[in-house]
């Protein structure tokens, strides 16, 4: 596998929403491309995205050190009441879906920067390494990248929120720095909530260890109270359940 791919983020070379200005941030692990109305966009703003980034990646590091489970379970924790509001989202997806918290983390980052970003425009997509919040009023398409796989970059998802925020989250066994216990080339969870999306993909991923169980991570999916949707991938297989709309993508 050529991780390269994944670590430089050339997937975002495929940002076609000509509506949309996009610029990125970064601190330490967490890498955001956010998407927002061009007439939006400005300096201020993304000075604020960078300092909202900075107190929440803060506050979550604190909690670690206070209670370092948080970062090393595999399956859901009771939290400290002095959990800031970032573990606690993390904390009920992972609840949810049946993982350890840190399976919700880029997810939940992308949810808190996206939500804030709702304040200064109508259009938001905050993609925070494949694990994407999105609220649009138009109809988008999210490529799907599934590293080697046949379909990689060469499928999407095409969603039409409607003005609702949604999740589109990816979780990989291939692909990537993320812990998976599976082998999938990507699982894709389409939710009303990032995190929750970023926690069901972690939980449906861990099922895939050969191309015949696909269908376990569908069923996994449906168990999640709150799951759209799901698209799974493991090398030149493919199997969807839900709200999902699969579209072709030509690569120019």
């Amino acid at each position: 596998m050529n991780i390269n791919n994944y670590v430089d983020r050339d997937y975002r070379l495929l940002h076609g929403s000509k509506d949309l200005k996009y610029f990125n941030i970064k601190v330490k692990e967490s890498d955001l491309a956010i998407g927002v109305d061009a007439d939006a966009c400005n300096d201020s703003l993304v000075s604020l995205c960078l300092r909202e980034l900075k107190r929440l990646r803060s506050e979550l590091e604190y909690y670690i050190e206070m209670h370092p489970e948080f970062k090393t379970s595999f399956v859901p924790i009771e939290l400290f009441p002095t959990a800031p509001e970032i573990a606690r989202i993390m904390g009920t997806a992972a609840l949810l879906a049946g993982v350890g918290p840190m399976a919700a983390v880029a997810g939940a980052i992308a949810q808190q920067i996206g939500q804030m970003l709702t304040q200064y425009s109508r259009e938001v997509i905050v993609e925070n390494g494949g694990d994407i919040y999105l609220r649009s009023y138009h109809e988008r398409v999210i490529a799907v990248f599934a590293g080697q796989s046949k379909f990689s970059n060469h499928i999407g998802i095409k969603v039409n929120p409607g003005g609702q925020a949604l999740g589109i989250c990816t979780s990989s066994g291939t692909v990537g720095p993320s812990i998976s216990l599976g082998t999938a080339d990507a699982v894709l969870i389409k939710a009303g909530s990032a995190a929750l999306a970023d926690a069901a993909a972690s939980r449906a991923g861990n099922q895939v260890k050969t191309g015949k169980d696909l269908l376990k991570a569908i069923e996994a999916a449906q168990e999640i109270a709150g799951i759209m949707g799901i698209l799974v991938i493991k090398d030149e297989q493919m199997a969807a359940w839900g709200d999902i709309e699969i579209v072709p993508i030509v690569v120019k």
